[in-house]
């Protein structure tokens, strides 16, 4: 429930204010993902964790994107693993990230409590939005 602020008792604490810390947009041409596949299958190992993989490639090249994304919505730092991002989705279908390992740790660097993700694939092309919120630095 949301509530005005002239609703907030005086002697209330301070609400903790949530910041934008990153966002990171990426777009994908699928057939062009789908070709590059083809042309390195390693690439699907090194990018994307087994239950990634079994996706279909629409589907694949919108999780490409969304990592993509992550990445520039967390400043983009040498280092970061693929694996330690990984899209996952719940009963509804909604998508989010699990993140742990190196990606984790550049999220608790920037001090990120929240990571808002979209994706869509439609008429060949795949995309990702993704929003960093946080305590900012």
């Amino acid at each position: 429930m949301a509530y005005r602020h002239a609703e907030r008792p005086v002697d209330a604490p301070p609400r903790v204010v949530q910041v934008i810390v990153g966002v990171g947009i990426d777009v994908v041409d699928v057939r062009r993902f789908a070709e590059t596949l083809e042309r390195t299958p390693r690439l699907a190992v090194r990018v994307f964790t087994p239950a990634e993989r079994s996706r279909s490639i629409a589907s694949q090249a919108a999780r490409f994107a969304a990592k993509e994304a992550l990445a520039k919505a967390l400043g983009a730092p040498k280092g970061l693993l693929w694996h330690d991002a990984e899209v996952v989705s719940d009963a509804d279908g909604r998508p989010w990230f699990e993140v742990r390992g190196t990606v984790k740790a550049r999220c608790e660097h920037l001090r990120v409590e929240t990571v808002h993700l979209s994706l869509s694939h439609d008429a060949g092309v795949a995309s990702a939005i993704v929003i960093l919120e946080g305590a900012g630095r």
